[in-house]
């Protein structure tokens, strides 16, 4: 048995939760937020039988989509902020985080 961490993008997560809902993997939902944008995402657990996570990573690579996003840089530490005046650039944001682990142990009580 595999334990499937999932970091995904908020703007992704309800689409990919139906999709793995739709092919019985069941998933635990927790909030996090990134450190990059410092943007809240979500962070699901999957547990799946070993033989099922090419199923489930394939489910999570088709509906968490790469997109570029724009984004106004933090004012350099140190410096003047009054004269500082930012410029917006593009950054790739989305997809997904996944960390595949194996399970010692699983019990439902």
């Amino acid at each position: 048995m595999k334990l499937i961490l999932a970091v995904v993008q908020d703007k992704d997560v309800n689409r990919l939760q139906d999709a793995l809902t739709e092919k019985d993997f069941k998933t635990t939902k927790l909030a996090s937020s990134g450190g990059f944008l410092k943007e809240g995402n979500t962070t699901l657990m999957i547990g799946v039988e070993d033989d099922y996570v090419d199923a489930a990573l394939n489910i999570i690579r088709d509906n968490c989509s790469k997109r570029e996003q724009m984004v106004a840089p933090i004012s350099p530490m140190g410096g003047n902020a009054d004269s500082y005046i930012p410029k917006p650039v593009k950054v790739e944001v989305g997809g997904a985080t996944v960390f595949v682990l194996p399970v010692d142990a699983f019990h439902h009580f």
